[in-house]
């Protein structure tokens, strides 16, 4: 079956109610978080094992050594539980699209589903961000263990989590974009040439106004939405120990990137379901 009659099928038998889709949209999710269920242990563990180190390296043994200041670790975290929440969306929405697209047994399957397709990659998005809020809330313990305590003030809790949720569907978004954009043979270049670019210049281990000295670099951050993300966690978390970035104004550039990016992702997986 191709993709156009699959598009074809679905399209003829879809309810006119929104209330049918909704009932569909959920039956979606509750068939991945089936399938997540069997990958737990594999997420738990990139959730768990690199923050880790990197807090406990950078943030406690480096400390020691009396190369940065004790405190390092506690505006380490924040930034840290960005750079995860970010790259988790990203690895769930773009790597499963790519190969969903490239064998299509799973992708016609969903096509078949009797909603738009636009909502289908509605549920894609979403799903990849519950993926990756899951994974952020591994964070606290993986705080707690390597900080010997959470000393965040509980004031701020409310704009870290609206920052995890709206970071979470940027970055989500942002993975469908790419994942109907790649071919397959393309997807291990991702890590190389966009993964890893957006982890280290996303200041999840350093506050942006602080780098003010390396104007280039600064610059070059500020076209990466994981920056505005990271800043508010610090906004949130570490309000008076670093300067940030305004986070009213990071939270509404990362709602703007999430609308252009949410577009980009309808569209480019709408235009793959037909090709």
């Amino acid at each position: 079956m191709t993709a156009t009659a699959t598009a074809t099928t679905r399209t003829r038998s879809a309810p006119s109610r929104p209330a049918s889709w909704l009932r569909v949209f959920a039956a979606l999710v509750r068939r991945d978080a089936q399938v997540t269920r069997g990958e737990l242990g594999t997420l738990i563990a990139q959730g768990v094992v690199m923050p880790f180190l990197l807090l406990y390296v950078f943030g406690k043994i480096i400390a020691t050594m009396g190369f940065v200041d004790d405190s390092y670790a506690e505006v380490l975290f924040p930034g840290l539980i960005a750079m995860v929440t970010f790259a988790a969306a990203l690895q769930s929405s773009a790597m499963p699209l790519v190969i969903d697209f490239a064998t299509g047994r799973e992708i016609e399957d969903r096509l078949m589903a009797p909603v738009p397709t636009a909502l289908i990659a509605v549920e894609k998005i979403v799903f990849a961000a519950l993926r990756a809020m899951f994974c952020a809330v591994i964070m606290v313990p993986i705080g707690f263990l390597a900080l010997g305590g959470l000393p965040y003030p509980a004031s701020g809790i409310p704009l870290a989590v609206a920052a995890t949720v709206v970071g979470s569907l940027v970055s989500a978004a942002f993975g469908i974009t790419l994942g109907t954009a790649l071919p397959p043979q393309r997807i291990s270049a991702m890590y190389a040439m966009v993964l890893v670019p957006l982890m280290f210049t996303g200041s999840a281990q350093y506050p942006w106004p602080m780098i003010d000295g390396i104007l280039w670099f600064q610059i070059l951050s500020l076209f990466n939405p994981m920056t505005y993300f990271s800043e508010v966690m610090r906004a949130a978390l570490v309000p008076d120990a670093v300067e940030h970035l305004n986070p009213w104004l990071s939270m509404g550039l990362l709602l703007a990137t999430m609308v252009i990016f949410g577009a980009l992702a309808i569209r480019g997986f709408c235009r793959r379901a037909v090709a």
